[in-house]
């Protein structure tokens, strides 16, 4: 996946090192896409910004720490960039983030020509907008929308795609709703400045491990971008369809929030010291849990809970490999993991002395609840982590959760000295832990999926990474290496699982969260040499700009499933701190510091 991806928390870009939008959509993330070449190139819109030659090349790269994007082209007549971002920054004490994608062309050197091309599309390809001159913009005429692009460059060069030189600045804004009435470049110039200003005191703000840290500050910029923060909705990932296997049919769409995946994210933010979103998914998750008792594994960005799939046929997916999917009926589906989670998404608020004056009796009460659920459904199947759509069953990976809702609940009543509460968690953390050691298989030393199978299944690699085993157990131990022996391909990378999930056949892709869960597994039981190892090699399947997707070929190593994915970026950062939990200390001693040694002299 050649891509960067751009935005600002009310959309989302992605970006090819061509300087083309190949992904957009607007007004939400999980709206139809303005450009979605990325699924059809044809029927899917473009908007691109290129050489008019034919012999050139691109580089692109972020500029540092932020979230906005440069691709630099060179043809034969001199060099130009084209420089893409969202504005996001603060105005009037809060975030202005306005549907507004702003593209610069600015020369370099020599006589560089270019060409601009912008054909939206909308209702997922199905309409091809007209066009419309104005005194300095195009408006795309969408039924009951308001689509527009406003430049200085000349329309007619842009309506007909004609090539032009390149001598100036020139600024393209794209806008969804509300348009551009100011001055067009010294706003833009402004919005560039303070983005640029906004991202770089974010990542200042960030806690970094002792290595890895641009992956890490990477991820954590992608993680942001995945939150809605109209309602506080976390996404999976930023696209729909992308195959996690060629020709597979595991083409899945992954703009909606997961209550799990959500869980992690959260978590990994707050790792990295940043609470404003844990604080906004509270309010996110209080409204969902009001309304319907029963959680569901996935929603809406608002909160909706129909969000059935429907194929679209007319759509050639990418590359050729479909179903274009809208929508996913992983909503209708039961995995009970998610009262486990919602609790551990919580607890923060009542543990954490930082975040005291969140709680309330509502919370509290939603504890309570929640815990309530958890001894009810307990020993129910569900169809677990991987979405199975064939035979629910009770699920060790949800067991494990009603064990981490259990202990967390039990913390909470003893620092809230509410014995009831404790003891409750404290009866079903039990009950969780006498089950998922009924799972464990003596003869082949590891803990299998379900009370009903003997399957290994990577995210039993949480049994540790969650602190169910720890380093002193020998279980922890047998069973990281009976997953090994079962599930690594080389000494990074993991599948999931290898027996059949009632889908098809996944063709041997690896999952990027499992060769991640094992590195942060084996430093957590102390294998640190090889958790770096392998990690550097992970990080290294990341694209051109430090990006991960959901699944990676073995073989070839390229880069499958959606992207960019919210549990690949996780995984990453939990992997990095538990190799390296501290920052190097950074001060003005002149000599070198040679980690678990003296300095000569001393």
């Amino acid at each position: 996946m050649r891509h960067a991806l751009v935005g600002n928390c009310s959309f989302q870009a992605l970006v090819s090192d061509r300087a083309s939008i190949d992904w957009l959509c607007f007004p939400r993330f999980d709206s139809s896409p303005v450009f979605g070449a990325l699924l059809d190139a044809e029927r899917g819109g473009v908007f691109d910004i290129q050489p008019a030659g034919g012999n050139w090349s691109s580089e692109q790269a972020y500029v540092p720490n932020t979230n906005i994007v440069r691709t630099t082209f060179t043809e034969e007549r001199g060099t130009f960039e084209v420089m893409d971002f969202a504005p996001r920054f603060q105005q009037y004490e809060r975030h202005f983030k306005p549907l507004m994608l702003m593209r610069r062309l600015r020369r370099l050197s020599g006589e560089p020509v270019a060409r601009i091309r912008c054909q939206p599309t909308y209702h997922y390809g199905r309409i091809r907008p007209a066009t419309r001159l104005a005194s300095n913009h195009l408006t795309f005429d969408i039924p009951g929308e308001s689509l527009r692009l406003t430049t200085d460059v000349p329309l007619s060069y842009v309506v007909e795609e004609r090539s032009f030189l390149v001598e100036q600045e020139h600024w393209l804004v794209l806008t969804w709703g509300e348009h551009l009435e100011a001055a067009l470049a010294d706003t833009a110039r402004s919005f560039l400045r303070r983005t640029q200003v906004y991202w770089q005191t974010w990542v200042r703000h960030t806690a970094v491990p002792g290595r890895f840290q641009e992956q890490v500050i990477r991820s954590a910029l992608v993680l942001k971008l995945h939150t809605y923060e109209d309602t506080g909705a976390v996404t999976a990932a930023a696209t729909t369809s992308l195959p996690e296997w060629p020709g597979s049919g595991r083409n899945w769409d992954y703009r909606f929030c997961w209550l799990r995946d959500s869980y992690f994210t959260l978590r990994a933010m707050r790792r990295i010291n940043h609470f404003e979103e844990l604080e906004a998914f509270v309010g996110f998750i209080k409204n969902v849990a009001s309304r319907h008792p029963r959680l569901q594994p996935v929603y809406g960005i608002s909160g909706e809970t129909a969000i059935e799939e429907e194929i679209l046929p007319h759509l050639a997916g990418y590359e050729g490999s479909g179903p274009v999917r809208r929508g996913n009926d992983a909503c209708r589906q039961v995995q009970l993991d998610a009262y486990g989670e919602v609790i551990a998404i919580l607890a923060p608020f009542f543990l954490d002395v930082r975040l005291r004056e969140h709680v309330s009796e509502n919370s509290l009460a939603l504890i309570e609840r929640l815990l309530s659920t958890i001894s009810q459904v307990l020993l129910l199947p569900d169809a677990g982590i991987w979405e199975i759509r064939d035979d629910n069953r009770v699920h060790t990976f949800s067991l494990l959760f009603h064990w981490v809702g259990g202990m967390l609940a039990a913390r909470i009543g003893e620092n809230l000295d509410n014995a009831s509460l404790r003891q409750a968690g404290l009866a079903v953390a039990e009950k969780a832990s006498v089950a998922i050691e009924s799972t464990w298989v003596p003869d082949r030393g590891f803990y299998a999926d379900s009370l009903s199978s003997q399957n290994e299944d990577a995210a039993l690699l949480m049994l540790i990474n969650l602190g169910y085993l720890t380093v002193d157990n020998p279980r922890a131990h047998s069973h990281l290496a009976a997953l090994e022996r079962k599930l690594s391909v080389g000494d990074h990378l993991m599948h999931r699982y290898v027996h059949h999930d009632g889908i098809g056949d996944d063709h041997g892709a690896t999952f990027t969260i499992c060769g991640l869960w094992h590195v942060e597994a084996l430093a957590r039981l102390g294998h640190l040499e090889r958790a770096e190892q392998a990690l550097e090699k992970l990080v290294a399947h990341a694209n051109h700009v430090g990006l991960l997707s959901e699944d990676l070929d073995p073989i070839s190593g390229r880069q499958l499933g959606n992207f960019p994915q919210t549990y690949s970026h996780v995984g990453l950062i939990n992997a990095a701190f538990a190799i390296a939990p501290h920052a190097a200390e950074i001060d003005d001693f002149a000599r070198p510091i040679v980690r678990g040694k003296p300095s000569e002299g001393e």
